[in-house]
């Protein structure tokens, strides 16, 4: 027998240098210094001079630590939308920025402070500045790293930075500009405040966490009513924070609720006798004998609150008795209007001074019967809800809690003594308690109230209301006039609403209309922010820190009123865009107000600003000012500056809304087009991450171990609109998914060594049915991938991707045609459509994946094209329009998968090695019309189709002879090794080349 031919060499194999392993860890960062060193985004913006903008502004994290998680999501998504925007020819730049003010700095510089035994307060705040400062500089550059390495193409070497004296002196214009508008005043109003930190918070500095509490009752006797039974009786208010009894100035009743007063005798507690009575005096003496009034409905609560305080009291004693508190007997009954007039006296009355005065009952809206007893003691100290109806009876807050939450030196009861939020100093052994206790007042005590509180979410410690003096913005005072400039030549000009003889809205209105026009994707972050800005209470401006932007106000000594004079203002506003926040200092008070004033008949305030302020007057220094060019709109254009802000969830009650008010009060609309708000990245088991659970994900131990393209798949996969998951499980998945997306990538390459001009098929008519469906295919990923950008719907345009590389190419597409590349003639009109197609899937592909896989694009694209620009100058690909019967391939598709599925038995069970020696025969109603039996053959990958009369899909082994060349089991092929007509055809034009 003659030695068959090996033909090995006469197949055109693809061809192609691109590794199917990535090795991403090792190959990103040199791609991103080849990146740096070309300036590729002074390139890019080179490249779209000129062309419609597209302003994506960057709202600033704090700089204060290494990048987690949370930041590579967010900036991932930024990166993914200027450079979608960027492909689709617009001009998209991308200024990053840090937020370098504030508690979380201030904080962090305060630790190393204490581990050194040092006092703040006794250091220079110059000093203290200046190492805030160096903290957060050092921390920019390292998270500038950190997220350069995660293939965000950005201004990296020209960021934006709240510290910079340019910004400090802009943010100080801004506050100047509420100044001169008369959007700012100073009063005092209950507000959140940290003991810990010594300053107040802004709602958005506040977490909250699930507690445990001390609840107490407590009996005020009442000492004057119109009703005669209320006389002698104790009005029982109910609380968990007996901190607050201190500062008591009167109780609230619901007008429509319906109350009882209920009387107690000496036998109105089962289980407890004469022994227990001499044991326990003060509780004996608060019990029996005594009237309670409370809400009629809270009766059975309020006995069972007393009963177990009674049964743990004996229990302590080491009794096992369970009492049982009965007031049964009803001596009033009515509503709580008939309250009106009605006065008690402070359990501490006998210190007298403030504790003598009478507590007026006063009726109250916000009084339930959900808990408690229906009576509510008031505190305006400590509650905005005290405060408005205390302030609405004339009665004011007294600033009895100190900065950090102790009373007062001077205050009658427990002076000096803290701090509140103490759970030692609130227990029913404490000092408040045991004194209500020793006065008779207290009924019931117990630390078992679990329950929802405010924290910092900076130092984690709980948070209190307090009221003391602070400057606010106004929600609902008219915006008349806003000054729009702060220059030295003294114009002042008009503000978005004009002159004030014209009727203006409010703010809150003014920013409900902005929220109404703006687009928010998700769409629910509407509603989120709406009803946010609808309910909030006056903007609190002032924290009472040394690291931050000052409040740059005057107030007259004599007046209260604060200086408002443009002269004044702008020398201050040049002076700190100058040297920064300390060029505000009384050593230069003089000098900002000039000949006309006097130093020493001012206050200059020393309180800075929210930080939320900084944040929210970005978009003014950033976009307006000019630093950056490319962020400048056209001469004459109005309106919100920023197509999109791109935040957390979180950012309704932080970013995006302080941003909204400082914009809407200085120019009348939102700084932004569109909101688009991700959610927070949960563990694999969708559990918040936290250091103590040790279920953290750092970005830069997945870039060590997978490389950044892996962390922006898996960004861009999820549904980031929603809380999300990621994991080492998820991470393997996602990994899965990039090596399918590669070696798509790798086959093209290889497929299509060697492709030239000459090759291509011009007119898509001309190309085999298949080729052309296979472009109608493209063109409407195409459009489902443009509408996926519209949407900012990441999730559907990777998905859609990937799904068409998988299912439409290596599965479908690649898999039929890999017989035409490797044994067609090259010249053979087949091969040549199939790789026209593929330099079209190629050039479309490689944009499409871009924005998403950032470095493994650039990698495909040098691969085919070394001496190339970056393939992130290119711009969206030219598909070209190709209709095609999609219903018929669909169908063709189908019943392709059903033979598939018939032949595997048979391939388990070996009775066929490949599909190519099964004959598969499919019920002819199931066939598309348009399709003959060869077609079917070459489609399903098999040796034959045959039409069949019957339901199903069978399959049988084919008897003819495989071709040594191709493998395919033809008739024409005479024994196995020998070569079909095609084959023959191949290798003698192989030889004669070769000859030649």
């Amino acid at each position: 027998m003659t030695e068959q031919r090996d033909f090995r060499p006469t197949v055109f194999l693809p061809k192609t240098d691109f590794p199917m392993k990535a090795g991403l860890p090792q190959k990103e960062p040199g791609i991103l210094a080849r990146w740096q060193a070309d300036d590729i985004y002074a390139r890019t913006r080179e490249a779209r001079a000129g062309r419609e903008q597209f302003i994506l502004h960057d709202g600033p994290p704090y700089a204060n630590g290494d990048m987690h998680i949370g930041h590579a999501l967010n900036h991932i998504l930024k990166d993914m939308v200027a450079r979608t925007q960027t492909l689709l020819g617009k001009d998209a730049p991308y200024v990053p920025g840090w937020d370098c003010h504030g508690l979380p700095i201030e904080w962090k510089v305060e630790e190393e402070y204490r581990k050194k035994k040092r006092n703040k307060d006794e250091v220079p705040a110059e000093e203290f500045r200046a190492e805030c400062r160096a903290y957060a500089a050092n921390w920019v550059n390292v998270q500038r790293e950190q997220l350069k390495r995660l293939g965000v193409n950005g201004n990296w070497d020209k960021p934006y930075l709240t510290m910079d004296p340019e910004a400090e002196g802009t943010i100080v214009g801004e506050l100047l500009k509420f100044a001169e508008s008369g959007q700012l005043y100073r009063g005092a109003k209950p507000v959140m405040w940290s003991p810990v930190e010594k300053t107040a918070l802004a709602e958005a500095e506040v977490e909250y966490e699930d507690i445990t509490s001390t609840q107490i009752d407590v009996a005020f006797e009442i000492v004057e009513s119109a009703v005669p039974e209320l006389v002698g009786a104790y009005a029982v208010i109910w609380t968990t924070t007996p901190w607050t009894i201190p500062t008591n100035q009167a109780l609230a009743y619901g007008p429509e609720v319906e109350y009882v007063v209920l009387q107690t005798s000496s036998l109105g507690v089962v289980g407890w006798g004469e022994q227990e009575s001499a044991a326990h005096e003060n509780v004996g003496r608060a019990l029996f004998g005594r009237k309670f009034l409370i809400a009629a409905d809270l009766q059975k609560t309020f006995q069972d609150r007393l009963s177990a305080y009674l049964t743990a009291l004996l229990k302590a004693a080491g009794h096992d008795s369970k009492v049982i508190f009965q007031a049964n007997a009803e001596v009033w009954r009515g509503k709580g209007s008939d309250l009106a007039g009605t006065t008690a006296r402070h359990p501490m009355h006998a210190l007298g001074g403030f504790f003598a005065e009478p507590r007026p009952l006063l009726a109250g809206d916000f009084v339930t019967t959900d808990s408690g007893t229906g009576l509510v003691h008031m505190a305006p100290d400590h509650g905005e809800d005290d405060f408005e109806l205390c302030k609405a009876n004339g009665i004011g807050p007294k600033f009895v809690v100190e900065a950090d939450g102790k009373y007062r030196e001077d205050w009658l009861w427990l002076a000096g003594q803290g701090s509140v939020i103490n759970p030692k100093f609130n227990a029913p052994e404490g000092p408040i308690c045991s004194d209500l206790r020793e006065a008779g007042a207290l009924l019931a005590a117990s630390a078992d109230y679990k329950h929802s509180y405010p924290h910092s979410w900076r130092s984690k410690a709980k948070v209190i209301y307090r009221c003391t003096p602070q400057w606010f913005v106004p929600m609902d005072r008219p915006l008349e006039r806003v000054s729009t400039s702060l220059d030295t030549n003294g114009e002042q000009n008009k503000g978005p609403f004009g002159s004030s003889e014209v009727e203006t809205p409010t703010l809150r209105e003014t920013a409900m209309q902005a929220i109404a026009e703006t687009r928010f994707v998700p769409e629910k972050g509407r509603n989120r922010i709406g009803a946010m800005v609808e309910g909030r209470p006056d903007w609190v401006l002032s924290r009472q820190r040394a690291w931050g932007v000052p409040i740059t106000l005057f107030v007259d000594r004599k007046s209260g009123e604060y200086l408002v004079d443009k002269a004044v203002n702008a020398r201050i506003v040049a002076a700190v865009r100058e040297g920064g926040v300390d060029a505000w200092s009384d050593a230069r008070a003089q000098e900002y107000l000039g000949d006309a004033y006097d130093a020493e008949q001012f206050e200059r305030v020393t309180d800075i600003l929210d930080v939320w302020f900084d944040s929210g007057s970005t978009h003014a220094f950033v976009l307006e000012s000019g630093k950056w060019p490319e962020l400048l709109r056209p001469e004459g254009y109005e309106g919100p500056h920023a197509d999109l802000y791109l935040e957390g969830s979180d950012q309704h009650r932080g970013w995006f809304q302080s941003s909204l008010l400082e914009a809407c009060a200085t120019r009348g609309h939102a700084p932004y087009k569109a909101v688009l708000t991700h959610g927070f990245t949960m563990d694999s088991k969708g559990m918040k991450m936290s250091k103590s659970l040790g279920n953290t994900i750092s970005p830069l131990k997945v870039m060590e171990t997978n490389g950044a393209d892996i962390i922006r798949l898996w960004a861009l996969s999820v549904d980031f609109t929603e809380d999300h998951r990621i994991g080492d499980e998820i991470l393997k998945g996602v990994a899965d998914q990039y090596r399918k997306l590669r070696n798509t990538f790798r086959y093209l390459l290889g497929a299509l060594d060697g492709y030239n001009a000459a090759e291509t098929v011009q007119n898509a008519g001309e190309m085999p049915e298949l080729e052309r469906y296979v472009l109608s295919l493209l063109g409407k990923l195409d459009a489902t991938l443009k509408q996926a950008v519209a949407d900012y719907d990441f999730n559907t345009y990777v998905r859609a991707l990937l799904d068409f590389c998988n299912e439409d190419l290596s599965a479908f597409f690649f898999d039929i045609r890999k017989d035409c590349l490797y044994c067609d003639a090259p010249g053979d009109p087949t091969r040549r459509a199939y790789r026209t197609v593929l330099d079209v899937l190629f050039q479309a592909l490689v944009r499409y994946a871009a924005p998403v896989i950032v470095f493994t694009a650039e990698e495909v694209w040098q691969s085919r094209y070394p001496d190339a620009e970056s393939v992130h100058l290119l711009e969206w690909p030219e598909v070209p329009v190709v209709e095609a019967d999609a219903a018929r391939w669909d169908a063709l598709r189908a019943l392709r998968q059903q033979a598939t599925e018939a032949i595997e038995p048979l391939r388990r069970e070996k009775t066929v090695r490949s599909s190519l020696e099964a004959e598969v025969t499919v019920p002819e109603a199931a066939i598309p019309a348009g399709f003959d039996e060869a077609q079917l053959a070459e489609l399903f990958i098999t040796a034959k189709v045959h039409r069949g009369q019957g339901e199903a899909v069978t399959v049988t082994p084919s008897h003819d002879h495989k071709c040594g060349r191709c493998w395919r089991h033809l008739p024409e092929v005479s024994e196995d090794g020998t070569l079909c007509d095609r084959c023959e055809d191949a290798v003698a034009l192989f030889d004669g080349e070769v000859q030649a």
